[in-house]
């Protein structure tokens, strides 16, 4: 069996309104897909439904991975699965190390790992393992140690937050990850930063699905598929080249082609 994040028929509701009519979508290990979209079309909305946010009602539809509908799972069991979500808005948590907080994350999804293997032990990793996986990471973000050492998120710059995002998924190595507009408010520089700690993670073993706004990170990540997301479903499907299209032209062709119009504001 191929391991993949299908989506089939997503219906979600938030505070009442319908906000993904249908929404369908295959994303297998080995794959980048990317999905643009104008403002009020779905986008966070898909993020924060496939981690089991509470606020987001799916009335239809089914998210299997590995063989299991992953929306009977909470948000924490998912991600022990090998799933994993960067926060467009990081939230700041007082009083736990950066440090401490990978380093019980990483023994969970070790315990999940343990789980399926044939012997059911979960694989321990000592201290220093730990220390030398964790600075391996910073350095590929252009890190400082003494970053880890902070509040997770406290007194953090934007860049900081979303460096801290991949950082996460660096270290705790997940099958499947979904970037929610990891890109939004970084200059140049850091844009640049964070698709090179994705594109360190891409392989066979390792699926993403980046959701943004911009061109700007795809011309690093060049993702395989690219889609445009509108008023709830994916309306149009290419490859790279579909983003730069959009960049040239905007997503008004597409939906005068379509005849839709735009909608308000997303609910987030």
């Amino acid at each position: 069996m191929t391991e993949q994040l299908e989506i089939k028929n997503l219906h979600v509701n938030v505070e009442g309104k319908e906000i993904l009519k249908g929404l369908d979508l295959s994303i297998k290990k080995g794959e980048v897909h990317a999905i643009m979209g104008p403002n009020g079309s779905g986008k966070s909305t898909l993020a924060q439904s496939l981690m089991g946010h509470p606020k987001y009602d799916v009335t239809q539809g089914e998210v299997l991975f590995k063989g299991q509908n992953i929306l009977d799972l909470e948000p924490d069991e998912r991600a022990r699965m090998g799933l994993f979500l960067a926060f467009q808005y990081p939230y700041e948590i007082s009083g736990v190390p950066l440090s401490r907080f990978l380093l019980q994350a990483v023994k969970a999804r070790n315990e999940e790992s343990a789980e399926t293997a044939s012997n059911g032990k979960a694989k321990k990793l000592a201290f220093g393992e730990f220390r030398k996986l964790l600075k391996e990471k910073l350095e590929i973000l252009r890190m400082d140690e003494s970053f880890t050492k902070r509040y997770l998120n406290e007194g953090f710059s934007g860049g900081e937050k979303k460096r801290a995002e991949i950082l996460q998924m660096l270290v705790l190595q997940p099958e499947i990850a979904i970037l929610d507009e990891t890109d939004s408010g970084l200059d140049i520089d850091s844009v640049k930063i964070v698709a090179e700690g994705v594109n360190s993670m891409r392989g066979e073993n390792f699926g993403c699905l980046a959701i943004t706004h911009y061109q700007r990170i795809l011309n690093y990540l060049k993702p395989d598929y690219v889609h445009v997301m509108v008023a709830g479903c994916i309306v149009k499907s290419g490859d790279y080249q579909l983003a730069r299209e959009l960049e040239e032209g905007g997503y008004d062709p597409i939906l005068e082609e379509l005849g839709i119009e735009r909608e308000a504001e997303e609910v987030s």
